[in-house]
């Protein structure tokens, strides 16, 4: 009997140490390290698994074999380009997202899709749930119109009973909703934890790139939004996708973070509906709804997400104050950039924020994190303070600097195309071509015609 014993694993970034300490040595978090019992057993020698080395020793690279391992589609034409080619046999996908937010859903209609695609080629598709019935796996599965005779269902907390199955089955992919429910007899502790997670993961990975089978792990998050458990599930598979979004919305914004066959960061949004998730062709102005451009404190941002460049209205409200403390409030992007911005706007501009609130907001429930979000926030704050609506077809973009500079910002060429593509009439962009503006106080002559107020 193999002997045990107990390591401390960090819980961010899944390493370890023979004794506790107060900061994790690999990634410097503090209170991360958790008592783990291991197992103290000779090392076996390895086998070969699909695409590894036989026996440790390196060949060339020339005489390599890869026939089998070509991509196939996911039935989401719109999916298969952002992961690059569709896909990959041998290859894992984790993917991440909040309760309730569709991950499921998304994963089930795919799975109903490569199951019919694979009925002609003779393997199956996989789906085993920690988490759900067959019978409630089977309810979803007809209301988003997926049952197929080709894909298979199994309900278990068991890791062991998965990989026997997918030896059993050989399916061509393999969907495992979630992670962490899932436990291994090679570890202890409850479903979840570091060692558990890391087991898991080892075990699904190692037999579907010996089957030539493509996995699709669920992933839990935190109440942060990250990815729970260890950091090494994210380096372990070969793409790390976010389903992200308002669960009160209809939209769902689907993220590539990483992909060894793409490129990263790309962007892909679904519409919820009665038969799951469908995808929007062309999001560029999906985020305008219906917009009233001739109400006074909307602006229009040509925002870029990855490598999709989307139109999203910015809103901001100027209302007088009745505190003693002025309230500042922000949806959808930092509080701390209406603070910084709104001190810039006093500074420069020579305008007195002190007796008004000012609360702004992203329209439709987007997040929005990138610097050219800036013009566009600084324009709906002073179309409200003057009450003074931009003109209908006006959109922005652009970073403002501490000194009220309007400074370039990334894919300039991109948002330009896509802004005239739409439509849009006036650009106000930063640069010294038609339409670029260099300071805030030309932004307000352009667009409110007033002048900067002279020094006190």
């Amino acid at each position: 009997m193999a002997k045990l014993r107990e390591i401390y694993v960090c819980s961010s970034c899944g390493a370890q140490t023979m004794q506790w300490r107060g900061q994790c040595p690999g990634c410097h978090e503090w209170n991360t390290l958790e008592a783990s019992v291991q197992a103290r057993s000779a090392g076996k020698a390895r086998t070969s698994v699909g695409g590894e080395t036989p026996a440790g020793r390196p060949v060339s690279l020339c005489d390599v074999e890869d026939s089998g391992y070509e991509p196939y589609g996911s039935g989401l034409q719109a999916l298969d380009r952002v992961l690059g080619n569709g896909l990959v046999p041998g290859a894992a996908i984790l993917v991440g997202g909040e309760p309730g937010i569709g991950k499921s859903t998304l994963l089930l209609q795919v799975a109903g899709l490569v199951a019919a695609e694979m009925a002609a080629r003779g393997r199956p598709v996989l789906y085993a749930s920690g988490e759900e019935s067959l019978p409630q796996i089977k309810g979803r599965a007809e209301r988003l119109g997926m049952l197929d005779a080709n894909l298979l269902a199994l309900a278990t907390s068991r890791v062991e009973d998965v990989v026997e199955a997918a030896n059993a089955q050989n399916p061509a992919l393999l969907v495992v909703d979630s992670v962490q429910t899932l436990t291994s007899l090679e570890a202890e502790g409850l479903p979840g934890n570091v060692s558990q997670v890391r087991a898991v993961a080892t075990s699904l990975l190692e037999a579907c790139r010996r089957l030539g089978c493509t996995l699709i792990l669920v992933g839990h998050v935190t109440k942060d939004g990250v990815l729970a458990g260890p950091r090494l599930l994210e380096h372990m598979v070969d793409t790390v996708i976010s389903l992200e979004g308002d669960r009160r919305q209809m939209f769902r914004l689907l993220r590539v973070f990483k992909n060894r066959f793409g490129p990263n960061e790309e962007l892909l949004v679904f519409r919820m509906g009665q038969q799951g998730m469908q995808i929007v062709d062309d999001p560029s102005t999906f985020f305008l709804g219906q917009r009233d451009a001739s109400l006074s404190g909307t602006a229009v941002v040509m925002a870029v997400d990855g490598q999709r460049p989307l139109a999203v209205e910015v809103q901001a409200l100027v209302s007088r104050t009745f505190l003693s403390i002025p309230r500042r409030a922000a949806l959808g992007f930092d509080v701390g950039r209406l603070h910084l911005l709104l001190a810039v706007l006093e500074k420069r501009l020579k305008l007195n924020f002190g007796q008004v609130d000012i609360y702004a907001k992203v329209g439709g429930g987007m997040k929005l994190n990138e610097p050219g979000l800036d013009l566009a926030l600084v324009a709906a704050v002073l179309s409200s303070y003057y009450d003074v609506p931009l003109p209908e077809k006006c959109v922005l973009w652009g970073e403002v600097d501490l000194n009220g500079q309007i400074r370039p910002v990334a894919a300039q060429e991109l948002r330009l195309t896509q802004a005239r593509r739409l439509g849009f009439d006036p650009i106000v962009h930063p640069g010294d071509d038609k339409g670029g503006i260099a300071t805030i106080a030309a932004l307000q002559q352009r667009l409110f015609h007033r002048r900067q107020r002279p020094e006190e």
